[in-house]
């Protein structure tokens, strides 16, 4: 088993013609690698690359995590948790990372904290409200 970063996760799922060579190099790495561990934080990178960089849309971004989820070759870092936090991530408006902090909390069973809109209308967030200045 290896363990890649978000770099090379990204070039092993999105085809860049300008970057061609750093795919087939990634693409022989994980493939000769058999198992691939990426982390809870290559996750949430991957995710923030695709979206911001890539400009692709959630439905993408959730195929690339459903691919990560199904295929063996990938080894997530608690994986039963990111695969709560993509449940979660599908079922809401609520940003990737959100969603896997929420569930983190949701297996200690503490409630989070947020000033975040879209957070705090899931269960187990809670909104802070500002403090008006006196």
């Amino acid at each position: 088993m290896i363990a890649i970063d978000t770099n090379v996760l990204v070039r092993v799922l999105i085809d860049e013609p300008s970057e061609t060579q750093q795919i087939t190099a990634a693409r022989a790495l994980v493939g000769d690698a058999r198992t691939v561990f990426v982390s809870q934080v290559v996750l949430v990178e991957m995710v923030w690359v695709l979206e911001s960089a890539y400009q692709l849309p959630k439905a993408e971004v959730l195929r690339a995590l459903d691919h990560l989820l199904a295929n063996a070759a990938f080894s997530l870092d608690e994986e039963a948790r990111c695969a709560a936090a993509v449940r979660l991530f599908r079922e809401s408006n609520a940003d990737f990372a959100d969603c896997l902090i929420l569930t983190c909390c949701r297996e200690r069973g503490l409630d989070l904290y947020t000033f975040d809109k879209r957070l705090s209308n899931l269960d187990g967030a809670e909104r802070v409200l500002p403090l008006r200045a006196t």
